[in-house]
Parts: structure tokens; sequence; C-alpha cells
């Protein structure tokens, strides 16, 4: 499991004072980007060999809003790898370890240059099978 850490900005919420809801998701991507990043994979690395990472099917679900200058703690987990993708179980939590929002992403590995699947890079999907 991966942790990664966020403080909620204003920019972050509606007019209510809470995270609009769209912005779990830009959470649970900087997440998942900066896990790859400690697995050592930048993406701008990978995007150079014509790599990239596509969300294919998206899974949310809001139980408790998130506020205005909270931290954030968002979990992440591989639940599925396979050969051109990988399925992700990220749960945000408050301070309290209150449950806020889950979601599982599932994302495809793309050729960009042709937009295609493409499987995932052997040394990628070696250190991805060795931590989950």
């Amino acid at each position: 499991m991966h942790l990664h850490q966020v403080r909620v900005y204003y920019e972050d919420t509606d007019a209510g004072g809470i995270v609009y809801y769209a912005n779990y998701l830009k959470f649970m991507e900087r997440a998942r980007t900066e896990w790859l990043r400690e697995l050592g994979f930048e993406q701008d690395t990978l995007m150079e060999q014509s790599i990239a990472f596509v969300v294919k099917h998206v899974e949310m679900h809001n139980y408790a809003p998130a506020r205005f200058n909270q931290l954030l703690s968002i979990e992440t987990r591989v639940v599925e790898l396979k050969g051109a993708s990988m399925t992700f179980q990220q749960i945000i939590k408050n301070e309290q370890g209150v449950t806020l929002v889950t979601g599982n992403i599932k994302v495809a590995c793309v050729d960009l240059a042709v937009m295609k699947p493409k499987r995932l890079p052997r040394t990628l999907l070696g250190e991805i099978s060795r931590v989950i």
C-alpha cells in the first residue's frame, strides 16, 4: 500500500466549503503518480518512450465530505495487474482516519503514437509485481 497526503486548498472547494467531487479524482491521480515515482518511474520519461496511462474506468463512492484546510491521506494499492492494464483501489481518509471517499480506477497502458493498448514495460511490470 502506498500513502500520499494532500492538503485541501480553497480552490478545491465549492461554494459550501467542501471539496468538489471531481477534485477527489485529481487527488487520486496525484497519489497514483507519486506511487509510480516511488517505484522509480517518471511519467515524463515514459512519455518519451511513447508510453502513457489513460483512465479506462472509474467507480467512486462518497461517504463524507472533506473540507477546506484538512489534511487528507490517500491509500493506493494495485488490486489487479494485467499485461496492459492495472486496477487501483484508493481510499481517501481525513486526519481522524474516517473514510471519506473510495475509488476503483482501471488504467490502461497505451502507445501514444497510435493511442492503442500497449503491454506494460517489462521493468515496470516486474517492479509492480514485486510490491503487490
